[in-house]
């Protein structure tokens, strides 16, 4: 039995395709049957079986396909090639589309996109103005957000944070608690550096090349360049043993990104 039918009632998108609305037929999930969702082209842009469910003024057009007990929702759209499936949720404005996956418990959100052959996976979120393009993998508990861009064969995963107009490409991996923000221009594993265990809270230290070629830090709630992370750590803890340590590591990553 169909889970869902399309409407007469339809919408014409910027491509020219029309799109028309859904009906569920049976009660599924969170659905009760007779309830209407979003748009899809045609019945194979949302799967007969599971859960998943297109709802809102949500738009599923081209080959795209919304499976498993994934969810769009929302004013989001998901087109091309692009797959959702498992327990994802795309909503917001977000967009979908090329060869995208997103899956898991993944997150799509805001004006986010993800496009190309990226794949969001996980309990990984996208959000903001962020975009995952080209063959960038996002995962595990890694968030991108902000303005943020990861393209290229780049891959962010771990508890990562990729924010604010911070980029990363290439073959990088960007992964465990790094944060990656700002202005940070990161290519490859060469262009950034974590350091572990420090300080009061044993927290995550995070130093980046950014676009004016300056090495900046992200340490809890402090960003800066390295000078003004020598003059954060000197306020905060005087000439004890926690600055020492800072600043030692300050001149370590000093020399660590100095041109040879």
């Amino acid at each position: 039995m169909k889970k869902f039918e399309l409407t007469s009632e339809f919408v014409t998108n910027i491509f020219g395709t029309k799109l028309f609305r859904i009906r569920a037929l049976i009660e599924f999930g969170d659905v009760n049957a007779g309830d209407v969702g979003g748009y899809v082209e045609k019945e194979e842009n949302l799967d007969q079986d599971g859960d998943a469910w297109v709802s809102g003024d949500a738009q599923v057009y081209g080959d795209a396909q919304v499976s498993g007990d994934a969810w769009v929702y929302g004013d989001a759209q998901v087109y091309g090639d692009a797959q959702v499936y498992g327990n994802a949720w795309v909503y917001g404005d977000a967009q979908v589309y090329g060869n995208a996956q997103v899956s898991g418990n993944a997150q799509v959100s805001g004006d986010a996109q993800v496009s190309g052959d990226a794949q969001v996976y996980g309990n990984a979120q996208v959000y903001g103005n962020a975009q995952v393009s080209g063959d960038a993998w996002v995962y595990g508990d890694a968030q991108v957000y902000g303005n943020a861009r990861v393209y290229g064969n780049a891959q962010v995963y771990g508890n990562a944070r990729v924010s604010g107009d911070a980029q990363v490409s290439g073959d990088a991996r960007v992964s465990g608690d790094a944060q990656v923000s700002g202005d940070a221009r990161v290519s490859g594993d060469a262009d950034y550096a974590t350091v572990k265990g420090f300080g009061r809270h044993n927290r995550n230290t995070t130093f980046f090349r950014c676009k004016d070629e300056k090495v900046r830090v992200a340490c809890g709630c402090f960003f800066g360049d390295m000078e003004e992370f020598r003059a954060i750590v000197k306020k905060t803890h005087g000439d004890g043993k926690l600055a020492k340590e800072y600043l030692s590591i300050a001149d370590l990553m000093e020399m660590h990104f100095c041109e040879e």
